[in-house]
C-alpha cells in the first residue's frame, strides 16, 4: 500500500469561515489545512513555527475530513498527516452548532430541512461542505498555500455521520470539484424521527468513486438500529452492506472493506471517552492501532489514486482483492 512521502515535513495552516444561514455564535467553522512544508530557513520561521508550503508537489489535491458527531478534529490528526505526506492537503474542521433542537455539539453539519421524506435529494444534507470549500478557496488566494491548491481535485472522507452526509451530498451537480468519497462506519439508513418509514434506505446520489470502510466490531452502528425501526444487534442489521449493494447508483465504482475487530471510533485517535458514543461498544478485543494504520493506508491509497497524487496507486487498487491483509475481514468491488 501507499508509503510515499513518509519523511515529508507537514505543517498546519488555520483559518475560519462562516456558514450561510447559521445563527451566531454557532455560525463559524474553524478550519485546519495540513500541507507539505519546507524546513525553517529564517529566524522568523524558526521562532513563529509558520513554515512555507513546499511548492514542489503543487498544485496539491485536497481531502476534506467530515467528522463524526461530537468528535474533535484533533482525532483525525494521524489521517491528515498521512494524506499530506502522500502529496495532498488535508482539511479538518471543528463546528460547534445545533445538532437537534436545543442540543448543541461538534457536528459535520446536518441540515434537518434536507433529510425529510419530502425534501431529501433536493440539496446537500450538510452545509459544512460548501463552507469548508470556501475556506479552501480563500487559502488559494492568500497565505502559505496561495496558488498551490488544485480546487478541481477534491476528495471527501467522512466518519460516522460525517460519512453519511458525504454520501448524501457529494453529487457532481452540487459539487463538481469532488472526485472521490471515502467513509468509515457510515450508511444511508433513514431515521424514523425524521418521518421516514421503518427500514428506509435513502439513495446516495454520489456519482464518483466510493470507498466504504466498516469494522466488524462496530457497536455504535449495531446499537443505532432502533433509529431505523430494527432490533438493536439483530444479525440482519447491516446498513453498510445495504448502502453498498442498494443505495449507490449502479454505475458508481465502489469498494467495501471490512476491518476485522475494528470498532466505530477507529479513525479517531486518541478517542475522547467523554464525548461521542463510543461507550456503546464493548472494549475492543484486539489492538486498534494496527487496524487504524491499515485504515489510513487504504484511505490514503484510494485518494492518491483518484485525485492523481500518486498515479501508481490506481494500479494498486486493482490488487486489493488479490492480496488480503490479515486485518481485512472482507473486501469487495462493484
Amino acid at each position: 500500500m501507499n508509503n510515499a512521502g513518509a519523511t515529508t515535513l507537514v505543517r498546519a495552516h488555520r483559518t475560519a469561515v462562516r456558514v450561510d444561514g447559521a445563527v451566531a455564535p454557532y455560525d463559524t467553522v474553524h478550519v485546519t489545512l495540513r500541507h507539505p512544508a519546507l524546513p525553517a530557513a529564517t529566524d522568523i520561521e524558526r521562532m513563529s513555527g509558520v513554515l512555507p508550503a513546499d511548492p514542489a508537489g503543487a498544485p496539491y489535491p485536497v481531502v476534506i475530513v467530515l467528522p463524526g458527531i461530537n468528535v474533535a478534529s484533533s482525532g483525525y490528526l494521524e489521517l491528515a498527516v498521512s494524506l499530506a505526506q502522500a502529496g495532498m492537503v488535508a482539511v479538518t474542521f471543528d463546528w460547534l452548532a445545533e445538532l437537534f433542537p436545543g442540543q448543541f455539539g461538534l457536528t459535520p453539519g446536518v441540515d434537518l430541512t434536507a433529510v425529510g421524506p419530502d425534501t431529501y435529494g433536493s440539496k446537500p444534507t450538510t452545509p459544512a461542505l460548501a463552507a469548508v470549500l470556501a475556506a479552501v478557496a480563500q487559502a488559494q488566494e492568500a497565505g502559505p498555500l496561495a496558488g498551490l491548491l488544485d480546487l478541481e481535485r477534491i476528495g471527501v472522507f467522512g466518519h460516522s455521520a460525517g460519512g453519511t452526509v458525504a454520501l448524501q451530498s457529494a453529487r457532481s451537480e452540487w459539487f463538481p470539484q469532488v472526485r472521490a468519497v471515502a467513509t468509515y462506519g457510515a450508511h444511508t439508513m433513514a431515521s424514523q424521527q425524521l418521518g421516514h418509514a421503518p427500514g428506509t434506505l435513502l439513495p446516495a446520489p454520489v456519482d464518483v468513486p466510493v470507498l466504504l470502510l466498516a469494522g466488524t466490531a462496530d457497536g455504535v452502528v449495531a446499537a443505532s438500529a432502533i433509529r431505523y425501526g430494527q432490533e438493536a444487534g439483530a444479525p440482519d442489521h447491516d446498513p453498510v452492506e445495504r448502502t453498498f449493494t442498494e443505495a449507490l447508483p449502479p454505475d458508481t465504482q465502489a469498494w467495501l472493506v471490512r476491518l476485522a475487530g475494528a470498532g466505530h471510533m477507529l479513525p479517531a485517535a486518541p478517542e475522547d471517552p467523554t464525548s461521542a458514543r463510543g461507550f456503546l461498544e464493548e472494549p475492543p478485543a484486539g489492538d486498534q492501532d494496527p487496524l487504524r494504520s491499515v485504515l489510513i493506508d487504504l484511505v490514503t491509497t484510494f485518494f492518491s489514486a483518484h485525485l492523481g497524487a500518486e498515479p501508481s496507486s490506481l494500479a494498486e487498487l486493482d490488487t486489493w482483492q488479490d492480496h488480503i491483509h490479515p486485518d481485512i475481514a472482507d473486501i469487495r468491488r462493484r
